[in-house]
């Protein structure tokens, strides 16, 4: 018997320690994320909006990855908005960028739901809009939606271990 609430208890206290990481913000408050929406879902624009995507990612990666607060990550991405219009020029001409609160719909990923809201976002939108958009954490770097080969452990982990080092 007391095996069995040992394990009872064990499961319980596993199930909270979840939800607590779960419902707790994985996504800091003041976080600065980015999302780029292609012109429509073709198999072109899907392909567009993904050279964009790694353009202005691994650029940003570069102007962020030794930037410690969010002050200093805002000031670096404004300064780098001309820079960010130079890497899409090379693939369209056609886009808008807006920097600053902006509307992201709820999504829901690896059991994680992200509410919809306002957020402090760089948004590229290439043509229409219309298609299916990425996104991800600009700062501190946590590009949640590129961890596909990641399990949930490792994600998690990874999660925390930013937050942690960005945060505190």
């Amino acid at each position: 018997m007391k095996n069995i609430l040992f394990v009872f208890g064990a499961v319980v206290t596993l199930v909270l320690i979840s939800n607590y990481l779960t419902k707790e913000n994985i996504i800091p408050e003041d976080a600065i994320r980015i999302r780029v929406i292609a012109n429509s879902d073709s198999k072109e624009d899907q392909e567009l909006k993904l050279k964009v995507k790694d353009e202005v990612e691994d650029y940003m990666y570069e102007q962020l990855k030794n930037i410690d607060n969010v002050e200093q990550a805002d000031t670096v991405i404004k300064n780098s908005i001309s820079n960010i219009k130079n890497l899409i020029s090379k693939y369209t001409q056609n886009y808008k960028i807006d920097y600053g609160m902006n509307f992201f719909p709820e999504k829901e990923y690896k059991g994680l739901v992200y509410e919809e809201g306002e957020y402090k976002s760089l948004v590229i939108t290439l043509g229409n809009g219309l298609g299916k958009n990425w996104w991800c954490v600009l700062f501190p770097p946590l590009c949640l939606m590129e961890a596909e080969e990641s399990t949930d452990v490792e994600y998690r982990s990874y999660v925390m271990d930013m937050i942690d080092k960005y945060m505190n």
